[in-house]
């Protein structure tokens, strides 16, 4: 047993378990938990570990690793320019600390010449390579500080893609990772697929061997758990593999991994990965790793601006950062680079803060606090909208009026004004022929246009483009 002064909780803690590395012939695959033909089980030990948040919490990127793998390559422009607006939202405090490229074609690495070239402290360019003389020489070619290294940490990638042992896998991961070391290079290395490894027999008694080697170079070697398939769950007293509170509180206490070497990289096939990620932080997980949208292999990754949104919740303010470069973020993938995001997407998407029903939109017009999750308008450059359709009424009419024509509060339309009226029997005309459709901005311009040439002029005149 291991007694000693604890100077963040200022007590005196044990330590009377050191897992060592358990060696065995057949796989550990947790086919108790996984066992494929069915829904993976959640199941509970009722054991509780102590919320415990870092003194400092960051966001990192992967839009152009992980990202971009499972969309339309990006243009060197366009990873540029998203580049610039992650800088812009992560503000001067460097929230968003890190982003991640790959280093191997032309545009990968003209790509990261120009984000270099920029010039700004965040968030820092890191790169993700394969282990071999070569790539280590690519990121010392580029003055890249760190690096993320791929360490596959479950039986199910050390016995059935890899074909070693465990002991054999450890051992060629920490060579790996003192060849980076030899060359001054903080390592990063990728815990692949932690929720369904073996955490006691292989993630904490490798986590130790990291831990030692970084003490004796005096490299602070980082780890990234990377809940690989989504597997991970934030309920309380759940069992690992699954605890994300488990999983951080284990390289934390176990392998003494200090909170700022620990990062979190979820996915988001069970809808779990925002949530999971915030737990991260809250169990002592310094860094969130994320891409803009949540762009990634199959459901995604953590999104991007939801973390900036989370932690602003979390700390109680913006610590800097821009949230209105979120709006640009999402209309730069829209316009600029063609990509489809799902209307209802939180924060991003064209109707996240858009409402059809009428009762909504008379809320919104008598206090848009009623029915909007914050000053959407304020905070993120995108005010409340209605869309018009047969359930809208007179009061979503009305709010998309005085709303669309962006009309001060003096000049704002009565819900019970004539035109209000005159346009909703246009509109209840469409629908009693057979209209499935909205009403579009288009088409409510014009008969606006149409009915009141006066009114619509001096609407108009509000608009920074007039029609």
């Amino acid at each position: 047993m291991i007694v000693k002064y604890n100077s963040k909780l200022h007590i005196i803690t044990e330590h009377n378990y050191k897992p060592s590395l358990q060696e065995v012939a057949n796989p550990n695959l947790h086919r108790d938990l996984f066992s494929y033909g069915q829904i993976p089980k959640v199941a509970f030990n009722m054991r509780h570990v102590p919320v415990e948040v870092p003194k400092e919490i960051f966001i990192s990127d992967t839009t152009f690793r992980d990202g971009q793998q499972a969309i339309e390559p990006f243009s060197v422009e366009n990873i540029v320019d998203l580049y610039k607006l992650i800088h812009r939202l992560g503000g001067p405090n460097g929230i968003i600390r890190q982003s991640e490229f790959f280093l191997y074609s032309d545009k990968d690495k003209k790509a990261v010449e120009k984000c270099l070239d920029l010039g700004y402290e965040f968030p820092k360019v890191t790169s993700w390579i394969r282990a071999n003389e070569k790539d280590f020489q690519l990121v010392k070619d580029f003055g890249i500080k760190e690096t993320g290294i791929l360490v596959s940490c479950s039986d199910y990638h050390i016995f059935k893609k890899m074909n070693l042992t465990r002991q054999q896998a450890m051992d060629k991961y920490l060579a790996i990772v003192k060849m980076a070391l030899d060359r001054g290079i903080v390592p990063r290395c990728h815990f692949e697929d932690i929720t369904r490894a073996d955490y006691f027999g292989f993630v904490v008694p490798f986590a130790i061997e990291l831990m030692k080697l970084s003490r004796e170079s005096g490299i602070p070697i980082k780890i990234r758990a990377c809940d690989t398939m989504g597997y991970g769950v934030s309920y309380p007293g759940t069992s690992l593999p699954r605890s994300v509170q488990g999983i951080i509180y284990g390289f934390r206490y176990y392998a003494e991994v200090p909170s700022e070497q620990l990062e979190w990289h979820g996915h988001n096939d069970f809808y779990k990965a925002v949530t999971n990620s915030a737990t991260a932080w809250l169990y002592g997980c310094s860094t969130i790793n994320t891409t803009l949208l949540g762009i990634g292999e199959r459901t995604g990754n953590t999104p991007l601006e939801a973390m900036c949104i989370e932690y602003a919740s979390l700390r109680g303010t913006t610590n800097g950062m821009d949230l209105t470069a979120i709006t640009d973020i999402a209309d730069y993938f829209t316009n600029e680079i063609g990509y489809n995001i799902p209307p209802q997407t939180p924060f991003v998407g064209n109707n996240f803060n858009v409402t059809k029903a009428g009762i909504h939109a008379d809320g919104l017009l008598k206090d848009q606090e009623i029915y909007n999750i914050f000053d959407t308008g304020k905070i993120l450059n995108r005010p409340p909208r209605v869309i018009v359709d047969a359930f809208s009424g007179n009061a979503g009419i009305t709010f998309w009026i005085n709303s669309y024509y962006k009309l001060p509060t003096e000049e704002k339309i009565d819900k019970s004004a004539a035109i209000i009226s005159k346009i909703k029997e246009l509109v209840d005309k469409e629908y009693a022929e057979g209209r499935t459709t909205s009403i579009s901005d288009k088409e409510l311009d014009s008969m606006l246009a149409t009915l009141d040439p006066a009114l619509y002029a001096k609407c108009c005149s509000y608009l920074t483009k007039k029609h």
